[in-house]
């Protein structure tokens, strides 16, 4: 299978080479030419357990990967999460389940997929005897579970760049108190939406990313969405098959690619009802889908920092899709939006898609009466899918980050605290992080000085 950019000005790529590049060099990003039918693998699906499914369903994709090594990378990037299960389902009520996507090394939905990259730069750093500078920004989670899934790797280093200031204190320090010399946590001036900017500024410089061979382990990387395809498969195999025809998966989102994941499966042929877009007060995209206009705003710090984004970086692929693959139209949506900060949709399904919002105030009462009615304890993120859900619908909620991430939140709104070890073993370990300001020039001229 091949790989095209949404920009269409670069030439087909492989599996490998898509996931070694990250962004694509017209500024793109990457997509499978064509999706594959799913449906006649189903029934003998069901039966495999997560990292099983996860192998066959990414060897309709990595066709250029042996099936031996995918296997083995597959079941190597699962093998430290802490629940049997990888990604349990829980039924709260009659037609209210949890997906649990916590239970990786950082406690976030982002160690599926960033296991797994980890492991696949690793197995191309041995096959070409080359190193690999991996950059990436993030708004919480992401630096960390990037960091875990590359940590400590021969011929490796990563630069994370995050808002100073705009994470969680316990996001910031899965970041900066790894003690490994592979990793350098960059915190820099502004929003993520700044930190995200400089990133595609640097990959944008060509000779540059040529140079140090950089990597992008942002939602951007097509690998990451092709592995979060895979949880949404697996809650749909374990529903009774008399509630999947009705399965709505309410999915908090600020980048979009979690929510794309899900959608992208659809159109391979897993009939799922709906998909619900759930927003904090960042709500760009809640606009976009009860509008149908996609406009930039101020981002507003809240208790759900990881959607604190107004530039959704994985809303060109599905634009890629809604204009009919027609390139030429992607690159000048793009640069309206990057001109204007606002596009409006000629037309717009919302068959598909319902969204959400839940301001800070909304959140703290959602994980207040969500603990009283289930005795079950959400992170201020997974609130945000509470808010509107569809009576008619079986609701698959995607629980994005273990509660103890957020503990302030959690004890404002139920008034105990929320722990995991893992992030009370990090309290008394030494920080280790970089201000920069937010500008492509500091960036490069760090990654100068520290690449491998």
């Amino acid at each position: 299978m091949r790989y095209v950019s949404t920009r269409g000005q670069t030439e087909p790529v492989t599996f490998s080479q898509a996931v070694a590049i990250g962004l694509a060099p017209d500024g793109g990003l990457y997509l499978p030419e064509s999706l594959p039918d799913i449906t006649p693998r189903l029934p003998s699906w069901q039966k495999l357990g997560y990292a099983d499914l996860c192998a066959e369903f990414l060897g309709l994709f990595a066709t250029d990967v042996p099936a031996d090594l995918l296997n083995r990378t597959v079941h190597r990037s699962y093998a430290h999460f802490n629940h049997p299960d990888i990604a349990p389902l829980r039924a709260l009520d009659a037609q209210t389940y949890v997906l649990e996507l916590f239970h990786g090394p950082t406690l976030a939905f982002k160690d599926f997929a960033l296991q797994l990259l980890g492991n696949l730069y690793e197995n191309q750093c041995q096959l070409t005897q080359q190193s690999i500078n991996v950059l990436g920004a993030t708004s919480g989670d992401t630096g960390a579970a990037a960091i875990y899934g590359l940590l400590g790797k021969p011929r490796t280093a990563i630069f994370i760049l995050y808002p100073d200031g705009r994470v969680s204190p316990l996001q910031e320090r899965q970041m900066t108190c790894t003690g490994s010399s592979n990793v350098y946590a960059l915190a820099v001036d502004g929003t993520f939406d700044d930190a995200q900017n400089a990133l595609k500024e640097v990959f944008g410089d060509r000779e540059f990313s040529g140079r140090y061979g950089l990597s992008a382990v942002n939602s951007i990387n097509l690998a990451r969405v092709l592995a979060q395809c895979v949880y949404y498969l697996y809650a749909w195999l374990r529903l009774p098959p008399s509630e999947r025809p009705d399965v709505e998966f309410v999915v908090p989102t600020g980048n979009f690619g979690n929510v794309f994941a899900g959608w992208l499966l659809a159109h391979m042929g897993v009939p799922v009802r709906g998909f619900k877009v759930s927003t904090n007060q960042n709500d760009i995209l809640h606009r976009l889908f009860t509008t149908g206009e996609y406009r930039v705003g101020a981002v507003q710090p809240s208790l759900a920092p990881s959607m604190d984004i107004q530039v959704a970086s994985n809303f060109e692929r599905f634009l890629y899709y809604s204009v009919g693959k027609e390139a030429a139209k992607v690159r000048a949506v793009m640069a309206q939006i990057k001109a204007t900060g606002a596009y409006r949709f000629e037309s717009f399904d919302r068959s598909t898609f319902s969204s959400s919002r839940a301001a800070d105030g909304e959140i703290t009462d959602i994980i207040r009466r969500v603990f009283e009615r289930h005795g079950y304890v959400v992170d201020p993120h997974t609130a945000c899918a509470f808010a509107d859900l569809n009576p008619a619908r079986v609701n698959v909620i995607l629980s994005t980050a273990h509660p103890a991430k957020f503990p302030d939140a959690i004890r404002a709104a139920i008034g105990r605290e929320s722990t995991h070890p893992v992030l009370e073993a990090l309290k008394a370990k030494p920080v280790v992080k970089h201000r920069l300001p937010a500008e492509p020039d500091a960036i490069k001229r760090f990654i100068e000085q520290r690449a491998v």
